[in-house]
């Protein structure tokens, strides 16, 4: 037997309460909390502890990119770019669509350019969704997803997702979805829990979204961050290709997520539906920034392969400090995280855990069930997530301080 569908309805009347109260920030008193993340980065100057909590790089991508970015400006590319973007960053995220998936994307009128992933998942979302839809996601879900899902009024459905792979039952998948399903918002590869979805499970996924009218919204911004598998955009499976947004982001491939570059492909009739509510947001933004990432998006393969090469080399160095402070460890496929499993050093409760680890080895981390509704909440009770995107000596560093917890509980 598989679990019923969980779901969280907001309830709370005012917008900002449901956003609130779909990123888990609203207190029973109905008071407004703070994010984990700030919680834990607080945690981490206090004690002077190595944050591995926010999903963040150290250091800065690709100097090409940056001096590419600085010759903009100093051209003159200070004002307002097109709404859909700078015509130079939609042909080059086209090409990119090619080059990698065989996808074809018309630049004039099948991608736009978006303030990060972040906006174009928010736009895509109160584009379709409303008051009585439902969006389904996977369980540990990114907290943005939550609260921008309050943010619309609909109910936001779950399919948990149990370690130590990660991957979906498929007969719960099946009984998650209804004829209210509006839309589908798929993160592949897969924040917080690392798992990257192979083929049968992205194509059960578009099977039921046609089934029940569903628009499909994937989130890809880790797609070239994957590690011994391939990244299968959802778009080119059969059936997929006139009900998929496509969103990704320039931020984590080129370790410059403080530029807020994103982009967003798909059919034309869903693409301007989208660019409808997204123009009402940001209008546009980052234009010397989106000349830059034309030019980064055009790095020879050998760059996009290394740069997965690398980041494989951190997990394992961080992944053994991990297995050396007792944790049972869940090698992730794909992003920037590890997750652990706290219970072999009988600890139940990750989020204690997380509070305190800062002073007991130095390292901060962020507790997974910061991620689910209250069952999902329940069932990752026991699990933490660890950032190794940052300088092989600072993950040294940490792994050190690790191997160290065993002792110091």
């Amino acid at each position: 037997m598989h679990p019923p569908r969980e779901h969280s309805t907001p309830l709370a009347p005012a917008p900002w309460q449901r956003t609130a109260l779909g990123a888990n920030l609203l207190a029973p008193d109905g008071g407004l909390g703070v994010t984990i993340f700030e919680e834990m980065t607080t945690l981490a100057v206090r004690t002077g502890a190595i944050n591995l909590g926010q999903g963040f790089p150290d250091e800065d991508g690709p100097l090409e990119i940056r001096e590419a970015a600085r010759a903009a400006i100093a051209a003159g590319a200070n004002q307002y770019a097109p709404g859909r973007g700078i015509p130079e960053l939609r042909e080059a995220v086209a090409a990119h669509q090619e080059r990698f998936y065989g996808l074809t994307p018309d630049p004039a009128t099948e991608v736009i350019i978006t303030t990060g992933a972040t906006e174009g998942i928010a736009a895509s979302l109160l584009a379709f969704a409303g008051p009585g839809d439902e969006v389904l996601t996977f369980e540990p879900f990114y907290d943005s997803y939550g609260a921008v899902i309050g943010l619309t009024g609909a109910t936001h459905v779950t399919v948990p997702l149990a370690a130590p792979d990660f991957m979906p039952d498929l007969s719960a998948l099946e009984s998650a979805f209804s004829d209210r399903t509006r839309v589908v918002l798929l993160n592949n590869p897969h924040n917080p829990t690392g798992a990257v979805f192979p083929e049968a499970v992205l194509q059960r996924v578009v099977d039921l979204a046609a089934k029940h009218g569903s628009i499909i919204v994937t989130d890809e911004v880790y797609e070239h961050l994957t590690f011994g598998v391939p990244h299968i955009p959802v778009a080119t499976l059969p059936g997929a290709a006139g009900i998929t947004i496509t969103i990704s982001s320039a931020g984590k491939t080129f370790s410059l997520t403080g530029w807020k570059v994103g982009w967003l492909t798909g059919p034309e009739d869903l693409v301007a539906t989208v660019r409808t509510v997204k123009q009402f947001l940001t209008y546009s933004s980052g234009t010397p920034f989106q000349a830059a990432i034309a030019t980064g998006l055009g790095q020879p393969d050998a760059f996009f392969h290394g740069i997965a090469a690398t980041l494989e080399k951190k997990r394992d160095i961080l992944s053994a400090g991990l297995r050396d402070a007792g944790f049972d460890v869940f090698t992730p496929r794909g992003t920037y995280f590890v997750n652990v499993d706290t219970a072999p050093l009988g600890i139940t409760d990750a989020l204690d855990l997380a509070r305190r680890l800062p002073a007991l080895v130095g390292v901060a981390a962020i507790p997974v069930p910061v991620f689910c509704h209250p069952e999902g909440a329940e069932r990752t009770r026991s699990l933490l997530r660890f950032a190794f995107c940052k300088k092989t000596d600072v993950l040294e560093q940490a792994a050190s301080r690790l191997a160290k917890l065993r002792g110091r509980l």
